[in-house]
């Protein structure tokens, strides 16, 4: 593996360009934005992601970024607890801190891990020909406005509505609205003291959560029409439907400024990609698997992608076989999540509710465990992604993939969930 070009610069196409660089692979990042200034808010990253990240050598720094401490779960708009999470007791279970911080602090620490000119900005990338990992001498081709790169490698990473997806799978439906809107900010909020949580009303959300520096990452969701915005202003509309419910979110809308909140109407994929790969090129993140932001795992799915990615460059079947049942089967709960917390019918909300505050009294761990099978998951041979290296041999890669397929089979059962800061999967 010689060359590699990277179609994205965002939390996936850094990973994967970092994870690879570390192989001993020249990488070229190709983004069309004219900046790595990321689109969102925040993010949170799970124990899975956050080893994911020690393979490119971020991990603890990230982890060091951690501000949830204390209690927080989740409420209803009155300001009812219905279940109570402490930072430490979900530290233990899940072998690591949940970390809250915003996209761009990500973003950068990715980028610092790659030598300089790698990552292009404002250059649009076409995916020409993908190429035949068959053929030494057919190599995958993208087109740039400076001229066609060759690779042996071609990470797709460009998003939800990825143009390289449609072109390797054009009978595939592709992204669709998953039934709801959502809100983001990050804004200064001095002298304001509350517990991290999320709040459950009737076909809306909203989730409220401490960052370092005293910054606070506010979110809502709420059932809409694709493409509504507001008559006004969405700080305006944030009022209209939140402006009621419980401190501190009347604190946070009197602190936002219109221009402050950003809104995304939310898109999934509901009907799995046959394989996330194709000829020498391979889809990571929202490309592959966008999923509601529900089970905050986008961001992470990407992350892990990205390094099994690199782990498996040489054998890209073993990377669909790795990930697709897995990414798969947690897109199948962020969607039944989605459902849950976004219940309309009033009867279903007190039963949805009553359940929850019973399963917190008889003990947070039987909420927590929900997440057990997430955030477990632990790199394939990270060490051997730690350092420039051969690629494993296809018997090393099957025997992986076949552990993962073996780990990563999917839970049928539905279960609830403690109160999870969405992240954005955004156009």
């Amino acid at each position: 593996m010689g060359k590699a070009v990277v179609i994205g610069g965002g939390i996936g196409g850094l990973t994967a360009a970092a994870a690879l660089h570390r192989r001993g692979v020249k990488v070229t990042v190709l983004e069309r934005a004219g900046s790595l200034e990321p689109v969102g808010a925040a993010i949170s990253l799970a124990p899975n992601a956050l080893r994911g990240l020690d393979v490119i050598g971020l991990g603890d720094g990230v982890r060091a970024l951690s501000a949830w401490q204390g209690d927080g779960g989740l409420r209803a708009p009155g300001g009812r607890w219905l279940s109570r999470t402490g930072a430490a007791a979900a530290t233990e279970r899940f072998g690591g801190p949940l970390v809250l911080l915003h996209r761009a602090t990500l973003i950068d620490r990715l980028a610092g891990l790659l030598p300089p000119d790698t990552v292009r900005t404002a250059t649009a990338a076409h995916l020409l020909d993908p190429g035949d990992p068959g053929d030494p001498a057919r190599p995958a081709r993208v087109s740039t406005p400076d001229g066609e790169l060759e690779a042996d490698l071609v990470v797709a990473a460009d998003g939800v509505h990825s143009a390289v997806r449609r072109l390797l799978f054009p009978d595939h439906p592709g992204a669709v609205y998953a039934g709801f809107t959502t809100w983001r900010t990050v804004i200064p909020l001095p002298g304001v003291r509350f517990a991290s949580h999320e709040t459950w009303g009737r076909g809306r959300l909203w989730g409220t959560h401490p960052l370092k520096d005293g910054l606070v990452y506010a979110y809502a969701a709420a059932l809409a029409p694709a493409g509504q915005h507001a008559p006004d202003d969405e700080r305006a509309e944030l009022l209209r439907r939140y402006g009621d419910w419980h401190a501190p979110i009347p604190a946070v809308l009197a602190a936002v400024r219109p221009e402050d909140v950003l809104r995304h109407d939310v898109h999934h994929i509901t009907e799995p990609l046959p394989a996330y790969h194709h000829g020498r090129v391979a889809l990571v993140g929202d490309a592959a698997h966008a999923m509601p932001p529900t089970l905050g795992q986008g961001g992470n799915q990407a992350v892990e992608d990205a390094v099994t990615l690199a782990h498996h460059s040489g054998d890209l079947p073993a990377y669909t076989a790795a990930r697709l049942p897995r990414t798969t089967a947690i897109a199948r709960r962020a969607v039944r999540a989605a459902r849950l917390s976004m219940m309309t019918n009033r009867a279903g909300i007190a039963v949805r509710d009553t359940a929850i505050a019973a399963l917190s009294k008889a003990g947070p761990a039987l909420l927590l465990r929900s997440f057990d099978d997430i955030a477990a998951w632990r790199p394939p041979a990270a060490d051997a992604v730690s350092f420039p290296a051969s690629f494993s041999t296809h018997e090393d890669v099957a025997r992986a993939a076949d552990d993962n397929r073996d780990r990563d089979r999917d839970r049928t059962a539905d279960r609830t969930r403690d109160g999870h800061p969405l992240e954005e999967n955004t156009p």
